[in-house]
């Protein structure tokens, strides 16, 4: 057993260690569900983690100084939350007997804002590798920002992977933006047991990973599951210009009589199996039995290494000037509601403007009052009109840039942009709205943390035209809108452009932005202030009211189009904008009636599916949307083929009004 010392405080490695596994086993066994093979063979490396690098003080988990720890390879929750435990964060031992339980602090995979001391939602493989390279983005930018006389911001991301994280296509991704970054705050030690949930990696998996992270830009280094050598390594890995990736040879179900088995991964073991395993390891056999000297020695040993942590960040704090103070707190104290008091637009003057154009625009102008608005697209801004026209750009020679090039990688995009939202920022990232589907798992998770990311997809409908239906999203719409916590803005116009970015910013909320491609003409009756409530009347009835039309986009002057051929035949229509679903439905009851009447007809025009109109319509034939994928061909011969006309669309309005 190799015994350490701090200073005047011994700490005995292994017993720290094998207390951890057997929490983490116990854990697992109470709950009749979890991942033991993990717990058993990683153990040395998350203790050598936080016993040795990690920069941090349990008593206070969100100080802003910390090195970070990801575990990517959430299905070690238990793992992570014994080591907690073991450290001193504020969980107690009937937190983890509570492991896996309704409302617990220990559910089943790490939840941000749920445990002390956990840095992010995992489980999704790859979602915490390729984050945590967002964290290594956002240290670099503050680093950029702050350190002008002296090294204030200076933390590392530590990130946990295994076979599984490397397997997902997004891990690829990020490592890759990480390299050409040349993150050297990153250090990823990879869990290399070498099996995967069904079977043996060879299978699946043979990747040379030295090759293919150094052909990455990465610096790789191997070690065995010893502390001393996974401690070597990452001492290694800090001296390095470059992120780094440990391989670490482990045995998956260590000690166990399933060592090295893929059966091991999610099983609980029996009664015998356990006291087996905690007699080798010479560990009491009694449930949540914990050596109060193991722990003590683990706390004491933490707390020295860390003692001067937070008084030397604020000595240091004390010499940064006004403006860096100021970014550093907001920084620390999220304070990320952004109010706009002179906005730098200008309408054109046709009054016609690409809604991508205005975007950029308003964007712009709040990116010049904030400097948390960071982000970038996925090699689209050509296109899709968003960058920051008067800032620089993100790279290795210039960490202070704003505008970050994603290159070809949705997927990695958005989850980076979680690790820029967790490290304070308010990030924003773009591409065309029929690939929102390839960083959907990215975006899930930016929801479920209700990080305020905001999404902004351009080309939102079959009006693209002649890029087909591979490029002319149908049911993208829906899927962001069923997101939980996701707040989605379609604007009609420029004005509500504006009004949807206003809302975003004075917010804090996970938000998507969804714009067409073609120009639109500004309406006289759009309003930037009502976009905030999600719907308003552009158009009300004169006489008696005989139905209402509801629309988003540029579906909206089609819209005023069909009401006004209506109105000619005798019929009077009003016209609802509806560009956010969600925050209409959080209006009262006696504002939505308001707005939408009870017992009078309702119309839905909107290209895209119809799903997410079911609770305003009568029946399908009162929808006006698309449930089938596009085609090829001239905008105006594309609307004319689905229907989306103003005298088609008047007409069976009319039929249905008789």
């Amino acid at each position: 057993m190799r015994v350490t010392k701090n200073n005047d405080n011994p700490i005995n490695e292994q017993k720290i260690i094998d207390t951890i596994r057997m929490l983490g086993i116990d854990m697992i066994d109470n709950a009749k569900s979890g991942h033991p093979g993990i717990v058993l063979d990683t153990a040395p490396i998350i203790y050598t983690i936080y016993a040795h690098h990690l920069k941090f003080d349990p008593s206070n988990p969100n100080f802003y100084n910390r090195d970070r720890f990801i575990l990517s390879a959430g299905h070690a929750s238990s793992l992570l939350y014994a080591t907690l435990f073991m450290a001193g964060f504020d969980i107690e031992l009937d937190d983890l007997k509570s492991f896996r339980q309704l409302d617990s602090l220990t559910p089943g995979h790490p939840e941000y804002n749920k445990t002390p001391g956990v840095e992010m939602t995992t489980g999704p493989l790859g979602q915490g590798f390729a984050t945590a390279v967002g964290y290594a983005i956002a240290e670099k930018h503050t680093e950029a920002l702050i350190n002008k006389k002296e090294k204030v911001i200076d933390y590392n991301i530590y990130c946990l992977c295994g076979d599984g994280d490397l397997m997902e296509g997004v891990s690829y991704e990020a490592a890759s933006i990480a390299g050409s970054l040349k993150l050297d705050n990153l250090i990823v030690l990879y869990d290399s047991n070498k099996v995967t949930m069904d079977g043996k990696i060879d299978d699946v998996f043979q990747d040379d990973i030295t090759k293919r992270f150094e052909s990455m830009n990465w610096n790789v280094l191997k070690a065995s599951d010893e502390p001393q050598d996974i401690d070597d390594a990452i001492n290694k890995a800090k001296e390095s210009n470059k992120p780094s990736i440990i391989q670490i040879s482990t045995t998956i179900g260590k000690d166990s009589s399933l060592a090295g088995s893929n059966k091991s991964h999610s099983i609980c073991f029996d009664k015998e199996e356990i006291t087996k395993i905690k007699t080798s390891l010479g560990v009491r056999d009694i449930p949540f039995t914990i050596s109060n000297e193991a722990v003590e020695e683990f706390r004491g040993y933490i707390k020295e290494r860390n003692k001067d942590l937070i008084t030397s960040f604020d000595e240091k704090v004390e010499t940064l000037g006004e403006e860096e103070k100021s970014i550093l707190n907001k920084l620390i104290n999220h304070d990320k509601a952004i109010k706009l008091t002179t906005l730098d637009y200008t309408k054109p003057d046709n009054n016609e403007e690409l809604l991508r154009v205005s975007a950029k625009k308003v964007l712009n102008s709040y990116a010049l009052i904030s400097p948390l608005i960071i982000g970038g697209n996925a090699d689209t801004s050509s296109s899709t009109k968003i960058y920051l026209n008067e800032l620089t750009p993100f790279n290795a020679d210039n960490y202070i840039g704003r505008n970050i090039n994603f290159g070809v990688r949705e997927h990695a995009m958005a989850s980076i942009a979680n690790g820029l939202a967790l490290a304070g920022y308010r990030p924003f990232v773009s591409t065309f709205l029929s690939f929102s589907d390839y960083l959907k798992p990215a975006l899930r998770l930016t929801a479920l943390m209700k990080l305020p990311v905001t999404y902004i997809f351009t080309h939102d409908s079959i009006s693209i035209g002649q890029d087909g239906p591979t490029h002319q999203p149908v049911e993208q719409l829906v899927s962001l809108r069923a997101t939980p916590n996701m707040e989605v803005f379609r604007p009609a116009d420029s004005n509500e452009v504006i009004g949807a970015f206003k809302t975003i910013y004075e917010n804090n909320n996970p938000s998507c932005l969804i714009l067409g491609r073609n120009s639109i003409k500004i309406l006289e009756t759009t309003s930037i202030s009502a976009t905030s409530k999600g719907a308003y009347i552009v158009h009300n009835e004169e006489r008696k009211l005989d139905g209402v039309i509801i629309s988003t986009g540029e579906e909206v002057t089609l819209a005023l189009e069909v009401m006004q051929l209506l109105r000619e035949k005798g019929y009077d229509l009003r016209v609802i904008s509806m560009p956010s679903i969600e925050r209409y439905n959080n209006l009262s009851k006696e504002e939505k009636e308001e707005l939408l009447p009870l017992g009078i007809k309702k119309f839905v025009i909107e290209k895209g599916s119809g799903y997410s109109w079911y609770q305003f319509v009568y029946k399908d034939n009162y929808l006006f949307t698309l449930d089938r994928f596009g085609a090829s061909g001239k905008v105006e011969e594309i609307n004319s083929f689905y229907g989306f006309t103003k005298e088609e669309i008047s007409l069976k309005i009319e039929s249905l009004l008789k």
